[in-house]
């Protein structure tokens, strides 16, 4: 082993980029949420997660109306991020698709069937006045 050659990434390694502007997280974002109603998610939550966690700047939890619903909206968000940033999403969840989540880095986005949603009840843990609906 030589002690020059850099070590590979990790997967405990963050995505966050250390270059991301507050601008380019919002741009993101708009991004994502624009795809999620495209893709006719439901209930959809942007929650301001600044001075709250240091996890991410914003979370955003939307519905599908079924588990195929779910698989498709977070495959295709997926591939919607990685066209945009150049950079892959980790997915959490595919194989049920009852919730899905999408680590971005700066921004988590869940999934959810409806019944799911409302058993976990994210948006009650998380939100304040800050949160939004978008729809």
């Amino acid at each position: 082993m030589k002690g020059t050659e850099a070590l590979p990434a990790t997967r405990s390694q963050p995505l966050k980029a250390a270059t991301a502007s507050v601008d380019d997280i919002r741009a993101l974002a708009d991004t994502v949420t624009n795809a999620l109603e495209d893709d006719k998610a439901e209930d959809i939550i942007v929650i301001d997660l600044e001075g709250k966690s240091s996890l991410a700047d914003i979370m955003v939890i939307a519905s599908g109306r079924s588990a195929r619903h779910v698989a498709s909206i977070a495959d295709h968000l997926a591939q919607t991020v990685k066209d945009a940033t150049g950079r892959s999403v980790r997915l959490e969840g595919m194989p049920n698709a009852d919730w899905v989540l999408l680590d971005m880095g700066d921004i988590i986005v869940h999934l959810f069937r409806p019944e799911v949603r409302a058993f976990y009840n994210l948006e009650k843990i998380w939100s304040d006045d800050s949160a939004h609906g978008h729809a």
